[in-house]
């Protein structure tokens, strides 16, 4: 398929636009950084000084981040988290992140998800993890805030202009939730995308959805070795879901688009060689190509602006967001 440079450049100029919904796991990641300075006395192990801690939003929350700095805040969060500290620094993050996260749901028996990564240097060497701890609690919504997770979502559905579904699967996102939450997007006209790691075909009825290439084996029940493999799982995921087109992030080796009626597209990957830190590329993907479907845009031209968005969060280390006029001047160095 030709790629007009014009109408792709109107595409992201409109990027801004749209009202976003992510409902989904949402996590902090929370980056701890130190000097190392000697071995304790108490244990061998490395005494590092404290230099600085960052806040991050991970998971589900990252991809509400990509769509915060697109869009000019007009993105909101459907979640749980717990009764904890935790929590308090996780709402602080939305919101200098611009994020509405007013309709977060407190469950006083989870834990808020967070994975704190402790990591060290010295004045010779690069700083490298040591060790990650998570906080997290495992298992689906009790029936109490499951009822209230879906009172939330049935008042902001009608609000947005697009629904994103992030299921790292850690519980929030049970069946039901999932089946109200598709049909309530349908019932009122909103673009809906999926991103899931796993049970693909429960997602029936939705706009599109963006696996990546080893979920995808998964899911079809074979080895994805050539573009007919691809146009092959894309089939049976168009099959197994009626959604209207799929896109598979295919990593160094770009995305595939299948549509009905046997229609593919492959995509090439952009910016191959500078790659950095692939953590959260997923989330700006998703998140930069459901904005870029609720701007206007068809699959092809949608998952053409995620992969350009990918390729420059991929040149930052951890989770990154991009920006507009960075989209823009990526398409001028094309």
């Amino acid at each position: 398929m030709y790629i007009n440079k014009e109408q792709l450049v109107s595409y992201i100029k409109r990027l801004n636009e749209p009202k976003i919904l992510v409902i989904g796991d949402l996590a902090l990641d929370e980056m701890i950084y130190g000097d190392a300075e000697r071995i304790s006395r108490e244990a061998p192990v490395l005494i590092l000084r404290h230099s600085c801690t960052k806040l991050i939003l991970g998971a589900a929350s990252n991809a509400a981040h990509n769509v915060s700095t697109l869009n000019n805040g007009k993105v909101s969060v459907i979640g749980v988290c717990g009764d904890d500290y935790q929590a308090g620094q996780l709402r602080e993050t939305f919101e200098n992140a611009n994020v509405n996260c007013s309709r977060l749901v407190v469950d006083p028996t989870r834990k808020t998800t967070t994975k704190t990564r402790i990591s060290g240097s010295i004045t010779t060497s690069i700083t490298q993890q040591i060790v990650r701890i998570d906080r997290q609690t495992n298992g689906f919504l009790s029936p109490e805030i499951e009822a209230e997770v879906l009172k939330q979502i049935e008042r902001a559905i009608p609000e947005n202009d697009a629904v994103i579904l992030s299921n790292y699967h850690i519980g929030t996102l049970t069946d039901n939730i999932i089946q109200k939450t598709i049909e309530l997007a349908n019932k009122n006209n909103k673009i809906i995308v999926v991103d899931a790691q796993k049970d693909l075909e429960i997602y029936k009825n939705v706009t599109s959805m963006t696996p990546n290439l080893p979920d995808t084996q998964k899911s079809v029940g074979f080895t994805i070795e050539s573009e007919d493999d691809l146009k092959r799982a894309g089939d049976k995921l168009l099959e197994q879901t009626n959604a209207k087109e799929i896109l598979i992030t295919c990593g160094a080796d770009g995305m595939f688009v299948t549509r009905p009626n046997s229609n593919y597209t492959k995509i090439p990957v952009f910016n191959k060689s500078e790659v950095f830190d692939v953590t959260g590329a997923g989330d700006t993907v998703t998140a930069v190509y459901t904005l870029a479907l609720a701007a206007g845009a068809d699959a092809v031209y949608a998952a053409v602006i995620g992969n350009i968005a990918a390729s420059i969060v991929v040149r930052q280390f951890g989770c990154a967001t991009t920006t507009i006029n960075e989209l823009l001047q990526a398409v001028e160095n094309l």
